[in-house]
Formats: structure tokens, C-alpha cells, sequence
């Protein structure tokens, strides 16, 4: 038997739909012959009597979860998701620098400083990459920090109020569609496939429509999912590292663009769990045995 801690804060089980999957986890632990607790960062003295440590909280290097994946690595213990991976995912400058170094299609992609985001600079961009632009502070998350801009004025504005948070700007090309996929991949194995649909005229999973109506969420089986589609998460993943990620992608034109690689993804009870509902125990599985609880399964 092994003892799982699944660290959260207060803020993730205010929501219904994380609660229930915290619970779903928990079930699933029980059910595979294991415990799992929920642990706040004032109980983290007792992380050292655990096996395994699962975080479901906002991770960032300047976060506890991040101080959690350190000392949990440090005292040899298996963690999702590693310290490596939140430096990464939460500077999008390296990521989208090794997923460019990897060959893995993105949005033609570049790295402004702060001397850089200037009405020249701007007008630069938007004749060589189109309008409108996407600008990224490289820390963002959750679609903050995040917009979208049609001119060298609302660049400077937008790009400034970035760089408040941050030393450099990304700026994108826009890749216009109705939908992102996700995929949620684990040491290099897909779990879940899920389409963000937007609501009607909008561009973020954030954004809602005119009448106030959400976007939505679609979970398909992972056999249904188109082949190419998966080959394109598992080569971001591969780039990133060997944790846990949600790999988000455009279609265009039948092929498929990265976006990004998250770290510490979302999974909601009644959504990213739909098609796949064994997620829970797959991931518990691998907490306690590693790689070696995949066995032959098909990804």
C-alpha cells in the first residue's frame, strides 16, 4: 500500500467540478488498494511520511506548490508535477524555445525586450506576421496576460502593461479557429483528448459570448482521436519532458500547431474526464509505480 499526498489550496476546492475530481482521485487510490490525503500548505511538515505527491494547485517557481515538487524530489519521491516542468511551462520563452529546438510546429513566434515594444517595432510585426497579433507575458496563465491586438498604438499599450509583470513580451501570429484541442499526456502517454469550443465570437476559452453563454467542452475517446493529433502532443510533451502536461493545439488545414505546454493541467470533473473517465486511476498508478504501471497499453 502505498500514501499518496495530493497538496491543494483553498482556492481549487471552491470549485464543485475540481472538488469531485480531488475526490475521483482519492476514489481511485482507495479503490487500487492505496491511501490519499488532501494537503494544505500548513500541514506540508507531515509531506515526509508519503510516497508520492500529487499537486493540484497553481504552480509557478514563486508558488509553494513549485517549493512542494523540490522537496519532494529531493527526498526521492515520486511527484507530478516535477520542479523542471513548472520552470519551464511557466516561462513560455523556454518553452517555445524547445519546442522550436524539437521541430514541433508553433505560431511563428517572437521575443520582444522592453526597448523593443515601440510603435516601429510594433508596425515591423504586423507587416511581417499579419494582424492582428497575439501578445503573451511569459508567465501568463489561464489566458491572463494574454491578448489580442490590431494596432501599433494597442500594441504599445498592451505590450507596456505586459512588461509590467514580466522583462520580455511574446508576440504571435493569430491562428483564428473555433476550437483548441488539448491533450493531456503523461510520461509520454496520452490520458485525455478535449475540444475547447469557443463561445460565438470569441478566440479564449475565457471569453463569453455576447449573450453571456460559456464555451463549452467536448472529450473524445482516445482511440476516436485523430492519429496526427496525438503524434503532435506527444512530440511537445517529449520537448518539455516526462511529467504530466496538457498540450494544447490549433487545426489548420488538417495539420496541427502547438500553442503551448502546461504544466499541472486542468482535469474537471464532467469535463476533461468525459471521454477518458480511468484518468484518475491512471495517474494514481503511476504515482506509485512509475512508468513500469503503463505496461503494454496502448497510448
Amino acid at each position: 500500500m502505498a500514501r499518496i499526498a495530493i497538496f491543494t489550496e483553498r482556492y481549487t476546492i471552491r470549485s464543485s467540478v475540481e472538488l469531485t475530481a480531488l475526490s475521483n482521485f482519492r476514489s481511485a487510490a482507495f479503490e487500487l488498494g492505496h491511501e490519499a490525503d488532501f494537503m494544505f500548505k500548513n500541514e506540508l511538515k507531515h509531506l515526509r511520511t508519503y510516497d508520492a505527491v500529487f499537486i493540484r494547485a497553481l504552480t509557478d517557481p514563486l508558488n509553494t506548490s513549485y517549493v512542494v515538487a523540490r522537496w519532494a524530489e529531493l527526498a526521492g519521491k515520486r511527484v507530478l508535477d516535477t520542479a523542471d516542468s513548472i520552470r519551464i511551462c511557466c516561462d513560455k520563452v523556454a518553452m517555445y524555445g524547445r519546442l522550436a529546438q524539437a521541430g514541433v510546429p508553433i505560431p511563428v513566434t517572437r521575443v520582444l525586450r522592453e526597448g523593443e515594444v515601440d510603435v516601429r517595432h510594433a508596425g515591423e510585426l504586423f507587416e511581417t506576421l499579419g494582424a492582428p497579433l497575439v501578445l503573451k507575458a511569459p508567465n501568463s496563465s489561464f489566458s491572463a496576460y494574454v491578448d489580442k491586438v490590431t494596432t501599433p498604438e494597442a500594441f504599445v499599450r498592451v505590450g507596456q502593461r505586459f512588461l509590467r509583470r514580466a522583462d520580455r513580451l511574446i508576440v504571435q501570429q493569430y491562428m483564428p479557429s473555433q476550437f483548441d484541442w488539448r491533450v493531456i499526456t503523461l510520461h509520454g502517454r496520452v490520458l485525455a483528448v478535449v475540444q475547447y469550443r469557443f463561445a460565438t465570437d470569441t478566440w479564449r476559452t475565457m471569453d463569453r459570448a455576447a449573450d453571456g453563454s460559456p464555451s463549452s467542452t467536448l472529450c473524445l475517446a482516445r482511440d476516436a482521436a485523430p492519429e496526427a493529433l496525438l503524434a503532435s502532443a506527444r512530440a511537445a510533451a517529449a520537448a518539455i519532458g516526462d511529467s504530466l502536461y496538457g498540450v494544447d493545439l490549433k487545426e489548420i488545414d488538417g495539420a496541427y500547431v502547438v500553442i503551448e505546454v502546461n504544466d499541472n493541467p486542468t482535469i474537471a470533473a464532467t469535463e476533461e474526464d468525459q471521454g477518458n473517465p480511468e484518468i484518475y486511476s491512471e495517474i494514481v498508478r503511476y504515482l506509485v509505480d512509475g512508468e513500469a504501471s503503463f505496461g503494454d497499453r496502448v497510448a
